[in-house]
């Protein structure tokens, strides 16, 4: 019988690694989303607020809209947003993701061409490219539906797919009504990106029909309803594309997908056998002059453009610094102490106080202002002091609502102004474009020459 012993053993041991960046505990990403974290709890609290407000006194119904739009568009959303960022994997699984991170969309195309020859295609075959979403076309999308006008180029939401919304999107209204479309949503692979199984392809994209307007199960924010069955306008994109277009080849994968029934992020109900039609476009002839008209692509797109949420909080700022300091200026200068301090004959010390106030509150405006103009100028620095001061404001002023004491209206606008400007600047949009201002900053200094 064999001494060898039955397992095996290792007579060299491995190298250690001499050296290791030892583990920061606090880092720039930590604070980040601490502070993601806490205007979430502040949204919370503040609805409590508007919540109890409307239960009691006379103008319940306008404090219970508020409720609902602070709800629905600020705290379920930022809710949903950490929520899915534990759970939902970032990798590629055949969904589009919403802007809060909710599984959105199917994935129900594919594309082989370029930008332009897509939009070639899509137009040939009577589609209309869609608005982008900005506040002139949401406003109008709105209006429109509400009048039940048509805007054929009425803007569709935002999805998200390799951590990037769709380039562009094409829509056809059904009878002019902005409430029922057929559209369809673009993304491109990134480079060298193939299919699962090894396919090679351009762009993904996401086609379903809008059935009418509604109120989303996940958030209860005001949006389009899809169509249950998906496969009838995937297979309607194709087959419009193939007709105007006879060039246009396409192949299926079969059984791309586990044929399922779902919902997407809006709550409604899908169902898809899990074919992948492949639509092969690079045959279609793009007309004179249009080339270089589609989008930048990926997350290259507005990289040195100032995100709306940086303008909005600027904005929001000047606004609340405006009216703070208008309403300051009058408690001070219109209280009563010139009388009180006659009589009592103390005129002088009190109207040193006064001064002194003045002078401290007028110091701290600006440098409120001065922080907002460097955090919109691209500052990582100053849009942290902003959080940290807007935080306490914000605080320091919840706080006392939740006691027996009822916030009166003015105290509710200021409340809702920090609340909305805190969560502009901790938006992922306004975290990305100041960090990477911080880091061409950087980047410029290391690359000045070294004077001897």
């Amino acid at each position: 019988m064999s001494d060898r012993p039955t397992t095996p053993i290792y007579r060299r041991e491995p190298d250690k690694v001499a050296t290791y960046e030892p583990r920061r505990v606090v880092t720039s990403a930590l604070v980040e989303d601490l502070f993601f974290g806490a205007v979430m709890l502040f949204t919370f609290v503040f609805a409590f607020v508007l919540l109890r407000q409307g239960v009691t006194r006379w103008t319940s119904v306008a404090y219970l809209i508020v409720f609902w739009a602070v709800l629905a568009y600020l705290a379920l959303p930022r809710l949903h947003r950490v929520l899915t960022a534990i759970y939902v994997p970032g990798y590629f699984i055949g969904r589009s993701r919403t802007t809060d991170g909710l599984l959105g969309d199917p994935i129900n195309l594919a594309l082989r061409g370029t930008a332009d020859q897509i939009h070639a295609a899509m137009t040939r075959a009577g589609w209309i490219k869609a608005d982008p979403v900005d506040v002139g076309s949401s406003w109008r999308i709105v209006r429109d539906s509400l009048a039940r006008r048509s805007y054929p180029q009425a803007p569709v939401s935002p999805l998200v797919l390799f951590g990037s919304i769709q380039d562009f999107a094409y829509q056809q209204e059904v009878e002019g009504s902005p409430a029922q479309r057929h559209h369809v949503r673009f993304w491109p692979t990134p480079p060298g990106w193939l299919l699962p199984g090894g396919h090679r392809v351009d762009w993904l994209a996401a086609g379903t029909f809008d059935r009418a307007v509604g109120l989303s199960l996940f958030t209860l924010q005001v949006t389009h309803k899809i169509d249950r069955n998906i496969d009838i306008e995937r297979d309607y994109i194709v087959d419009s594309v193939r007709a105007a277009v006879p060039q246009t080849r396409v192949e299926v994968i079969e059984d791309f997908s586990t044929g399922y029934h779902s919902r997407n992020g809006g709550g409604d109900a899908v169902a898809t056998d899990g074919d992948l039609p492949i639509v092969d476009v690079r045959a279609v002839g793009v007309p004179a002059g249009s080339v270089g008209t589609s989008t930048a692509a990926g997350p290259a797109a507005g990289v040195a453009r100032r995100p709306f949420a940086v303008v909005a909080a600027g904005v929001l700022t000047a606004v609340s610094l405006s009216i703070s300091l208008v309403t300051g200026l009058a408690e001070i200068l219109g209280t009563d102490w010139a009388s009180e301090a006659l009589a009592d004959g103390v005129s002088e010390d009190l109207g040193q106080v006064g001064l002194w106030l003045v002078v401290i509150a007028i110091a701290t405006y600006a440098v409120l202002f001065l922080l907002a103009w460097l955090t919109y100028r691209g500052s990582g620095w100053a849009r942290w002091c902003m959080l940290v001061l807007l935080s306490f404001s914000l605080l320091s002023q919840l706080l006392p609502a939740l006691g027996s004491d009822r916030p009166t209206a003015q105290t509710l606008a200021a409340m809702s102004l920090d609340l909305l400007t805190i969560y502009a600047l901790t938006t992922m949009s306004a975290r990305g474009w100041t960090a990477r201002h911080d880091a061409a900053r950087r980047d410029r200094r290391s690359a000045r020459p070294v004077l001897p």
